[in-house]
Formats: structure tokens, sequence, C-alpha cells
């Protein structure tokens, strides 16, 4: 069966400090072509550089626009991105950024999202500030507004079970896989959460499609639970 592919978190830019990895529109692009993943979600803090390279590779790549929320053009820059770019959707860093995901900063990012209609992808898994109860809090604020918990929890047991629990209460959450070390949780997931709220996500450059993808494969789900987190899902809720 050849699997149809939607990426929903990858990046574009050089991430340096601990991580020292770079990833071009080019470099993407054949890691893409190399899995037959037909189409990806970019992101970056260089929102012009996911601006030039969605531009050029609109078949295969979608924008999620990056704020800063203790930026003074955060807003401003939504509202460029979503409109005049065509993005589809926005990213937040609670952690690199260094805010709660509950604060009242994000707000205003928010409500811009709530008007476009589009997802808020927002990273999860490290202490103090990217927790799974805390974006859970956020959902319960915007109930109206899509929220994609990125990495589900990361790499910690705690958080993972955290992530799971909390999008169960919350319905407007849908968790991507990305990052997150533990396959059974995946299908965990979809059988707690529902089907249609699992999106797998490769986290490029930070990890690769060849490790990610294999992990939701081996999770054990049904054929059409596995298409659905592995592009149905994505298709329906993120582009």
């Amino acid at each position: 069966m050849t699997l149809p592919i939607i990426d929903a978190h990858a990046h574009v830019g050089h991430f340096g400090s601990w991580a020292q990895v770079s990833s071009t529109g080019e470099s993407l692009i054949a890691e893409m072509d190399q899995f037959t993943v037909e189409r990806a979600i970019v992101f970056s803090p260089d929102n012009l550089l996911v601006h030039d390279t969605v531009t050029k590779y609109s078949k295969r790549l979608t924008g999620y626009v990056w704020p800063n929320p203790h930026e003074p053009n955060a807003v401003s820059l939504v509202k460029q991105a979503l409109g005049d770019w065509g993005f589809r959707g926005v990213k937040l860093h609670p952690l690199l950024n260094a805010f709660l995901p509950n604060d009242e900063i994000v707000y205003p990012i928010m409500e811009e999202a709530k008007k476009a209609r589009v997802p808020v992808a927002i990273h999860s898994g490290h202490p103090p500030f990217s927790l799974p109860w805390s974006i859970g809090e956020l959902a319960e604020v915007y109930p109206d507004v899509r929220i994609v918990m990125l990495h589900m929890g990361h790499g910690h047991g705690v958080y993972i079970q955290a992530a799971i629990n909390t999008a169960k209460r919350y319905d407007n959450i849908i968790l991507e896989t990305s990052g997150m070390p533990m396959h059974t949780k995946i299908k965990e997931a979809v059988r707690t959460v529902g089907e249609r709220r699992v999106v797998y996500g490769s986290d490029i450059p930070f990890h690769h499609t060849s490790v990610e993808l294999q992990r939701v494969k081996m999770a054990g789900l049904t054929d059409n639970e596995l298409r659905l987190v592995t592009h149905d899902n994505a298709q329906a809720i993120l582009l």
C-alpha cells in the first residue's frame, strides 16, 4: 500500500545554539520526495523566509506564521501573513519565546486566528512554558479555535500522557506526533482521543522523516486509521 502523506510540522532556516541543524526549501522538498510526502506545513522564526519558500514551492508547501507575542508587531504580522501572504495557520513557541500558552498576551493572536478560522499549532513538552495543561487552558478559553499540540507532550512520559488526557477533555485539540518517542502512545491517542484528531509530523530538520514516519507505521493502527493520521486529518483540518 502506498501511503499518502502530509507532514504537519516542518521548518526552513538555520537553528543554532544546542541544535545546529538547517533546512532549505530545496532540502525539504528533496526529503519529501524521498518519502512521497505530497505536502508539508512549514514555519520558522524567519517569516519572510517562509513566505519566499512557500511562494517558490506553492504546490508542495503551506505556510504558518510564527509570531512572538512579546513583540509589538505580532498581531500585524499575523494579519499580514494570513491575509496578504495566504498563510493557513499560526505557530506559537512558548518555550523559545518565554510565555505561557494560556497567558493573556496570546489572546490577540488567538482572536486573529479565530476570525480567519485557521489552526494554531503550539510547541509542547518542556517546562515551564509549554506543558499540556497550559495548552488545555487556552483551548478552554478558545473552544472555536483548532489547537494543534505539537509533539503531543514530546519526550517525557508524564507530559505525553497529559497531552492525551488534555486532548480527550478538549475536543478542539489535535495531537501531532513528531519527536514523541513512544509508538504505543500514537495508537492510544487515536483510540482514546479520536482517529480524526491525530496528525503526523516530522519536525524537519530536528528529526528525519524516515524515523518519524516509521514510528507511526509501527503504532498498530488499522489501514484506515493510518491514512487518517498520515494524510486525511491534516487535509481536512490544517490546510
